[in-house]
């Protein structure tokens, strides 16, 4: 069935959705100024960032299930709603528990709310160019940071870290209010005139499987592994770059900011890049690739000490970790089906929340541990890599032999 729909309209105003949502990624220029205004460690404000990540499995799954069932709409403008006020909440924070309250667990059933919705409601839209719109709006996400940065810090150095708080959550809910008019519910079963299927796609053997189906498949934990080695590295920079850059390579707070900005840059353009990289080359080889980039990135910042070493270290991360926030989305599409695309994603998006538990700590507690120094967290996030090479090999190599079976009992 084919509505009349601009699936153009719908995928330009949930990216603007995700633009404001996706300012999570620059939560490291508002990190230091909270900790010097507050009195609070990095550790505890660390916690705040790691809650907001993790907690996104329970809002994705919510927000797949009501786009499923055609809520895809009230799913972003709630969650959107709720993001955007998580954030003009912590603008009054006065404790860490509070903090945690408002940008920790407001901000991010909010964020993945509006996150789940945006993304599986607009993928059903593009059959035919899954990973270019899965690149589109997860870019949303990722570039937030470019704007949040820059603005975050000039709010902070001519007001103070809590009004820039209160006055980015205000922005981001009038901005959140009026993109959602123009979002509508993919028609179910929606296809794009004159573009046929390819032949696997049609397979209904492979397609349209609910949660427990996908459970049963070895995939779904290869996946979900994979998921968590892919993002690991980039939310370690997301949540750390700031200060990175100011520790370990004695650069300025607002200079500082401008990377934090280049890496949210890199991150966007990755998204799109990688999802139409992974639409030609398939998703597998793809993320091999993007794997293998992240362990030449990290390699980079353990090698060199300068301003240059740092900056296309965090650029080729950046590229990567939005690599693998593209390429995802559709793999587990292209698995399971677009039926019940919402709620699956949603629960092997648990794979995200995991590394976001993670990481984040993993990097601060090392950098703590060596006087601000995080060489040996990079050597962490190596290692990760690297498993995370192992079982994309493994999931290929499973794949291959699923194809020989059905080859076979079509022989037969």
């Amino acid at each position: 069935m084919n509505k009349n729909i601009n699936r153009w309209q719908v995928l330009i105003a949930s990216t603007a959705v995700l633009l404001c949502t996706g300012a999570i990624y620059a939560f490291s220029v508002f990190a230091g100024p909270l900790s010097a205004s507050q009195g609070w460690t990095m550790t505890e404000i660390m916690l705040a960032f790691t809650i907001n990540s993790a907690i996104a499995p329970v809002p994705m799954i919510l927000g797949g299930f009501l786009t499923d069932k055609g809520f895809a709409k009230w799913s972003i403008a709630i969650g959107g709603m709720m993001f955007g006020l998580g954030f003009l909440l912590t603008g009054f924070a006065t404790s860490p528990t509070m903090l945690y309250l408002t940008y920790g667990l407001i901000g991010g059933l909010g964020q993945g709310l509006a996150y789940s919705a945006c993304l599986s409601n607009t993928i059903k839209l593009f059959p035919d160019k899954r990973g270019l719109a899965s690149g589109i709006i997860t870019a949303g996400m990722g570039g937030a940071a470019i704007i949040a940065a820059p603005i975050g810090n000039a709010l902070i150095e001519r007001f103070d870290v809590l009004t820039a708080f209160k006055s980015l959550g205000f922005s981001y809910m009038i901005i959140i209010a009026i993109a959602v008019i123009f979002i509508k519910q993919a028609p179910a079963g929606y296809q794009v005139e004159g573009w046929v299927p390819p032949q696997h796609q049609t397979n209904q053997g492979l397609i349209n499987k609910d949660w427990k189906m996908m459970l049963r498949t070895p995939f779904f934990y290869l996946i979900f592994l994979m998921l968590f080695t892919g993002a690991f590295s980039g939310l370690m920079i997301a949540a750390n770059a700031s200060v990175i850059g100011q520790q370990m390579f004695q650069l300025s707070a607002t200079t500082a900011a401008m990377y934090v900005s280049l890496y949210s840059l890199s991150n966007c353009a990755g998204r799109i890049v990688w999802g139409t990289v992974s639409d030609r080359l398939g998703r597998n080889h793809t993320l091999s690739i993007i794997l293998g980039m992240v362990i030449l990135a990290f390699i980079i910042l353990t090698s060199f000490s300068s301003q240059v070493g740092f900056a296309i270290g965090i650029m080729i991360l950046g590229l990567c970790f939005g690599g693998v926030m593209g390429v995802f989305p559709p793999m587990v599409l292209e698995n399971y089906g677009p039926v019940n695309q919402g709620v699956n994603y949603g629960i092997i998006f648990c794979g995200y929340s995991a590394a976001a538990f993670f990481a984040p700590k993993v990097a601060a507690g090392i950098a703590t541990a060596n006087n601000g120094d995080f060489t040996k967290a990079f050597y962490v996030a190596i290692a990760v890599a690297l498993i995370g090479v192992g079982f994309n090999l493994t999931y290929i190599q499973l794949k291959r032999a699923q194809k020989r079976v059905i080859a076979i009992n079509k022989a037969n």
